[in-house]
């Protein structure tokens, strides 16, 4: 319909800059009308986890904030996509709405009936990509089939060209001559009061401009060292641009040329092992997109089938899976992260598989439980990479670690928070322990724990399993497994 204006409907997508759908508004040259839809009855199991509902109300203030600075403002609406869309093409009189591609199972075919309905009542519905940078349906081996391991799957999208951000220049967008009803952004009640949240205001900034900055100083500061210092959780060595990726604040072509444009200025790109290495973990986050479109089962069931049958250990009124939620476990660097992750809606990516492990392997509690409990309390909790991270450490996923690679937590304390920093900053009743002992309290002498002030089963807890004892019992579980 000509001079009919074009509905865009935001989702995981809360950006201006390399937005592909609002191009796509933009060429078709009618007024915009930006709208997002809290459709949470259309999301399935994964409604929005508490963190996750944090982090959104942030991100749609900036996004409206950005709008308005361009003659444009966001509506705001609530119930299913498909009714209020309907609602909204009947109000403005739109004759067409864009919107930009998600990949989980649940938005794949709610996405599909939406264009179909769309189209049958003579409006244009088109869907684009911005979130990746190869989509899932169009990468396959040389079999056809889809990838499993990494590393071939990421060599394999490093022969493929990457497209170009797209400017959006604030001239382009036309406003209708009048606006629909829109909700107050209070009234979607994404910020109740949750008992982790008050550590979140402080440790981040969500929305397109708080990730546009973080961005460009990892860039600046940390990229170079970011091959080795990734693995340090004490300093800050990662982009922590997670929860920005996953709400669409910055899109995987603007990271990836940025770097490329770091590499030109400094000769080193793409053989800087500081950016390789961060551009493989973009292409991590790609392949959890890969496998979790062609293996959507995997968001509650193990990719490999007889882990379906594996004895997970019973735990009658929870105590060992609340003891872990609570950084509970008696191992430091299990309880480092387990609180980080609480007061911050964060953890660090080496962390996480240490904790991840712990979960799975010494309390032998089921992956399903520590996903749910990472899918409520992450800023960053997303479908794709959630999946593929638990069933990695599990060992029943794709290309993963295998089931008897059990993390010993005090070695891979000693390793990777030698000097006990991370330790000190997130469980505080250890921090004048000796670095000799801070991995191991237990370990220290009775001398020692008075001078640090450390009452073992008082001030911080023993182990809740001994962990020569829970490796051999994990491996016996393995090994009835397989037989």
């Amino acid at each position: 319909m000509s001079g009919a204006p074009t509905l865009l409907w935001f989702r995981q997508d809360l950006r201006v800059q390399d937005n592909a759908a609002l191009a796509a508004a933009i060429e078709r040259g009618q007024a915009i009308v930006p709208v997002y839809i809290l459709d949470e009855a259309g999301e399935g199991a994964w409604r929005l986890g508490g963190a996750s509902r944090w982090w959104l109300h942030g991100s749609l203030e900036s996004l409206d904030r950005a709008l308005r600075q361009r003659g444009l403002r966001l509506t705001l609406a609530c119930g299913d996509s498909a009714q209020v869309l309907n609602e909204l093409v009947a109000e403005t009189g739109a004759g067409a709405v864009y919107w930009n591609r998600r990949y989980g199972p649940s938005s794949i075919a709610r996405d599909s009936a939406i264009k179909t309905d769309l189209a049958a009542r003579g409006v244009e519905a088109r869907s684009f990509n911005t979130s990746l940078l190869f989509e899932p349906q169009t990468i396959a081996n040389k079999q056809g089939r889809p990838f499993q391991v990494f590393t071939p799957y990421w060599r394999h999208c490093l022969t493929l060209p990457v497209g170009a951000p797209t400017l959006i220049k604030s001239g382009a967008l036309r406003a209708p001559a009048s606006w629909p009803a829109t909700r107050p952004l209070e009234s979607l009640e994404l910020r109740p009061t949750i008992p982790w949240d008050r550590g979140f205001h402080g440790a981040w900034t969500p929305g397109e401009e708080g990730a546009r900055q973080r961005l460009a100083q990892f860039l600046a500061q940390a990229v170079a060292a970011y091959g080795e210092a990734r693995d340090i959780p004490s300093i800050d060595g990662v982009s922590r641009l997670s929860p920005h990726l996953h709400f669409g604040e910055i899109g995987p072509r603007q990271i990836w040329a940025a770097a490329a444009e770091l590499g030109r200025e400094r000769g080193v790109f793409p053989a800087n092992v500081g950016v390789a290495k961060f551009l493989a973990e973009v292409g991590w986050r790609e392949f959890a997109h890969h496998l979790l479109y062609h293996f959507p089962q995997t968001a509650a069931q193990p990719l490999r089938a007889e882990f379906a049958r594996f004895p997970w250990r019973a735990d009658p009124g929870g105590h060992l899976l609340r003891a872990w939620q609570r950084g509970r476990t008696g191992y430091p660097i299990v309880d480092a992260g387990m609180r980080q992750l609480w007061t911050t809606g964060w953890m660090h990516n080496r962390v996480r598989m240490i904790v991840a492990s712990f979960l799975v392997k010494h309390l032998r509690l089921s992956w399903t439980e520590g996903a749910r409990w990472f899918w409520d309390t992450l800023v960053d909790a997303d479908l794709a990479s959630n999946t593929l991270g638990w069933q990695w450490s599990a060992g029943c996923g794709a290309d993963a670690a295998p089931y008897f690679r059990i993390f010993a937590p005090v070695l891979q304390g000693e390793k990777f928070d030698g000097e006990g920093e991370y330790v000190r900053r997130w469980c505080p009743e250890l921090a004048r322990l000796p670095a000799r002992f801070i991995h191991q309290p237990w370990a220290a002498p009775e001398s020692v724990l008075q001078v640090a002030g450390v009452r073992l089963g008082e001030s911080y807890p023993r182990p809740i399993v001994d962990h020569a004892k829970a490796r051999a019992e994990a491996l016996s579980a393995f090994q009835s497994l397989r037989a």
